[in-house]
């Protein structure tokens, strides 16, 4: 028998018409978004970095990374701070549309290449009433030479900015 809760929670959000989701305990927090601070460089999907709470935060706009066309900033589009292994990073949002409770049971392995996303950023896909929703496996979406990188690159940029 599992002493671990058959319903956990996660934090969904929309990119375009497709709906994300991540646990909501790699959520750190959700902020109104603010341009971040570019660092030279890097690749097209990282906008640059962000002070949050006194260390620099890589910013990642999931769109780019996940291949989608660009969209402009709205009054609901939002950055995820999100715990990898135990650093930060901010992912940008179009918008955060719930937070809410899910059974592990609804989820299903994710296809080897569902829209166009690599499979390796997916823990599976949950169905929610009549759509899908994609939960991320958010430790994927940098690998660790990407924070590596981020890291010293951004300490750079706030230090000069």
């Amino acid at each position: 028998m599992s002493t671990r809760n058959e319903a956990d929670k996660l934090v969904t959000f929309r990119l375009g018409d497709d709906h994300f989701a991540a646990d909501i305990h790699s959520v750190e927090r959700v902020l109104r978004y603010a341009a971040p601070t570019s660092v030279p460089d890097m690749p097209a999907y990282i906008e640059g970095v962000m002070d949050y709470q006194g260390r620099v935060v890589p910013v990642v706009n999931l769109r780019r990374r996940f291949e989608m066309a660009d969209s402009e900033i709205r009054t609901e589009t939002r950055t995820l701070v999100l715990n990898v292994d135990g650093e930060w990073i901010g992912i940008v949002v179009d918008a955060v549309t719930e937070v809410a409770a899910f059974d592990t049971k609804d989820l299903a392995p994710p296809p080897p290449l569902f829209r166009g996303l690599a499979g390796e950023y997916l823990r599976g896909i949950l169905r929610r009433g009549e759509r899908l929703v994609i939960f991320l496996d958010v430790d994927k979406l940098l690998s660790s030479t990407d924070r590596i990188a981020l890291q010293t690159a951004g300490a750079e940029a706030l230090a000069h900015g």
